[in-house]
């Protein structure tokens, strides 16, 4: 029995072969789509009862994947601008989230997915502090998500002290490994904050509970550096002698890589979160997202945080990575728009790690999103791929479908009070910045 049905719009399936369906009807239920072809073909009209969501003749498409965010950092847009990774993090970052607190991490994640869900993403993964606090607000939201507690050789503001934070790691990978929507993954931050000890443990939890491995991984020169001066060796060299370099991991970043690195990252099934504007912004370089891509490594698209892009618009970051690598190629035809946009879909799906995600056909996980194209920045639309990557704003996304559940109609966010969520995530930043009354 179909449960909802978007009908009203052209189907851009996002599969392999780049399947448009005019004039398309898709059908959901119990959370995967059960019908995706031309209205006229159903075998039933929508039962009785059934939720409609009319396309209003747009673009009905997968919801995108944010495949690296910090999304509490909402609380930290705009604090600390303009400056290098390591003064930004050192000197503003880290001691502004000393301050933080579950409460905070709550409602600066539910601002997030308010976000999230505004500009059509309905997955994310998450590196964060608090993560029990992202998970809660991530299922109220709706969205499907990807947490983990960040661990480091430092006592964290979260946990404590680091046998805490695996205790929590372990618990969240429990807790959530039912869930539909939820999962968990060991998530060490970076191979300059954590010890081989610490990185050798966190890959044995990966491999004992099935779990990825998420880490901020070769993201700078600097960090190179810093590593070689430390270990003697290169970033991937020195995951790689720990005992990492497989198919759990996936690489945040990945800016400073040779072409030989690209294609050990390829033979070893890891896959590798693109974040481009947060890499611009923070000038930390350009990372060689063809060569990735030639060589076969899974590659997705990701915002990184708000302290660092200041947004979590992925149709926005579409439009970034495309122009980032025409330009720092000196090749137009770099990056093309058809390719940029399975990043944050169909590539990015398995990037995430699912092969039903990111992509509208039968059997498929139902995260779907509709574009208004009725627009005069849309019009007239050529090739809607170019339109999505060069054109298209968050602001265009009329609904939002995650697994299933309509969390925006119209605009209208259903699952949330929006008005409360800005109150609250007001409140929380004036507390970090030692502005609250």
């Amino acid at each position: 029995m179909r449960e909802l049905c978007i009908s009203g719009g052209t189907i851009l399936t996002m599969d392999q072969a780049g399947t448009v369906i005019p004039d398309g009807m898709l059908c959901i239920e119990d959370g995967r789509i059960t019908y995706c072809g031309p209205r006229h073909a159903a075998d039933a009209p929508p039962r009785e009862g059934c939720e409609e969501l009319d396309a209003r003749g747009g673009l009905i498409m997968p919801g995108l994947i944010n495949g690296h965010t910090h999304a509490a950092m909402t609380l930290l847009r705009g604090m600390a601008d303009d400056l290098p990774l390591e003064k930004w993090l050192t000197e503003h970052i880290f001691p502004a989230e000393t301050k933080l607190t579950g409460e905070a991490v709550y409602w600066g994640t539910m601002l997030a997915c308010a976000e999230m869900i505004r500009n059509g993403v309905t997955s994310f993964c998450d590196m964060y502090l608090f993560e029990r606090q992202t998970a809660k607000a991530a299922d109220a939201a709706g969205l499907r998500a990807m947490v983990g507690e960040v661990i480091y050789d430092f006592p964290s503001p979260s946990y404590g002290e680091l046998e805490n934070g695996f205790a929590v790691t372990r618990e969240l990978i429990a807790g959530y490994a039912s869930h539909p929507r939820i999962k968990a993954a060991v998530m060490p931050h970076a191979l300059y904050t954590c010890s081989p000890s610490l990185l050798e443990r966190a890959g044995r939890l990966a491999g004992e509970t099935g779990a990825d491995l998420h880490i901020h991984l070769a993201e700078t020169r600097e960090e190179t550096a810093q590593v070689v001066s430390r270990y003697g060796k290169r970033p991937l060299d020195h995951l790689e002698s720990l005992g990492l370099l497989n198919r759990a991991l996936v690489a945040a970043h990945a800016v400073d890589l040779t072409p030989d690195e690209v294609a050990r990252l390829a033979r070893a099934g890891a896959r590798v979160a693109h974040c481009p504007e947060s890499n611009m912004k923070l000038a930390s370089g350009v990372a060689p997202l063809m060569t990735m891509l030639e060589a076969g490594v899974k590659v997705g698209l990701g915002t990184d945080g708000c302290a660092s892009n200041n947004d979590l618009d992925l149709l926005g970051e579409m439009d970034s990575c495309a122009k980032l690598h025409k330009a720092s190629a000196l090749d137009p035809t770099a990056a093309p728009a058809e390719t940029v946009a399975a990043l944050a879909t169909r590539l990015g799906g398995e990037a995430f790690g699912r092969l039903d995600l990111g992509i509208l056909a039968e059997g498929m996980l139902a995260d779907v999103i509709v574009i208004d194209i009725d627009q005069p920045h849309l019009t007239p639309m050529y090739n809607p791929y170019s339109h999505l990557v060069y054109a298209a704003r968050g602001a265009d996304v009329i609904h939002t479908v995650c697994h299933g559940k309509v969390l925006m109609a119209d605009r209208k966010l259903k699952t949330m009070d929006l008005a409360e969520v800005m109150a609250k995530a007001r409140e929380q930043a004036a507390r970090l910045n030692g502005r609250a009354s």
